[in-house]
């Protein structure tokens, strides 16, 4: 099964197309136990050795493996590029139908990078950044036109943002979700029904016959779809979560920790604009 998020198309983490799946067992000490265990090595796309029979891995492809930090470091190097995109963005354009137009065209070239990256066999450094970058530009261009109508709305949706990923991985890590296939499954069915109302939604809205943003209004429907987008965020969070963990347990390449940055990315740029949204909303004076 393949990760989702957002795009519905990053793939796990992987070596000559295997996968480390939400119902597989990570290593042989942690079968005991384990609702997901099974046969470790058959399991297992890193493990060497005859995995039809069973047989102990030999010695590894490499001990080049990725660990917590590298994850870590990489994801803080990819929101950082968001981050100062965002800044640049945000300091030297100024609200206009210019800077629109720069952020729709900045969207659609990270949507782009995103999905050559996603298509990918192996994770490119370059790709994701520059795919981080040009996100950068997008966030802080409408950023800034939000704050110029809500002021102080972007600071509160990325307080925001923090408050949702803080307790999502409060909630994973004491097990009171457990991402197995099933779960999975569910989860990516109704993430992509809702995508494709949303985009029937704004096709009605784009030929005026739903009027005020249909579905997306600044009103109670639009903040309960918002609830929805946001709900749908933690839920890609969960499963980035378990990627991360299945992979650094496997022994994946340390160069997959990019993917893991690239996944948590666009996971919380999904968050974050669902959040900015919300906060508008409930701050609306009109």
């Amino acid at each position: 099964m393949r990760s989702s998020n957002p795009v519905f198309s990053r793939r796990g983490f992987s070596r000559d197309n295997g996968y480390a799946g939400f119902n597989t067992a990570p290593q042989a000490g942690y079968a005991q136990g384990n609702p997901y265990a099974q046969n470790p090595y058959a399991q297992n796309p890193y493990a060497q050795g005859d995995v039809q029979y069973g047989a102990p891995p030999q010695a590894p492809v490499t001990t080049d493996r990725m660990t917590m930090d590298d994850v870590v470091v990489r994801s803080a190097i990819t929101l950082g590029t968001v981050a100062v995109g965002a800044v640049l963005a945000w300091a030297l354009l100024p609200v206009s139908t210019t800077s629109y137009g720069l952020a729709v065209g900045s969207a659609i070239v990270a949507f782009v990078l995103a999905m050559i990256q996603s298509f990918k066999r192996t994770p490119s450094p370059a790709l994701i950044l520059g795919y981080a970058a040009f996100e950068g530009v997008f966030l802080g261009v409408i950023s800034e036109m939000y704050n110029s109508r809500w002021s102080g709305a972007p600071f509160q949706a990325v307080l925001g943002t923090m408050a949702v990923s803080a307790a999502t991985l409060l909630v994973y890590k004491a097990g009171w979700i457990r991402v197995t296939a099933r779960y999975a499954r569910i989860g990516i069915a109704i993430a992509m029904a809702f995508m494709v109302v949303m985009a029937v939604n704004l096709l009605l809205v784009a030929f005026g016959v739903a009027e005020n943003g249909g579905l997306r209004s600044f009103g109670p429907l639009g903040a309960l779809v918002g609830i929805v987008a946001i709900l749908l965020g933690a839920f890609f969070l969960t499963l980035d979560f378990k990627q991360i963990e299945d992979g650094i347990a496997y022994g994946a390449p340390r160069n997959e920790s990019w993917l893991a940055a690239f996944g948590l990315t666009m996971t919380l740029v999904w968050i974050y604009v669902e959040m900015l949204r919300l906060v508008a909303i409930f701050t609306n004076n009109d």
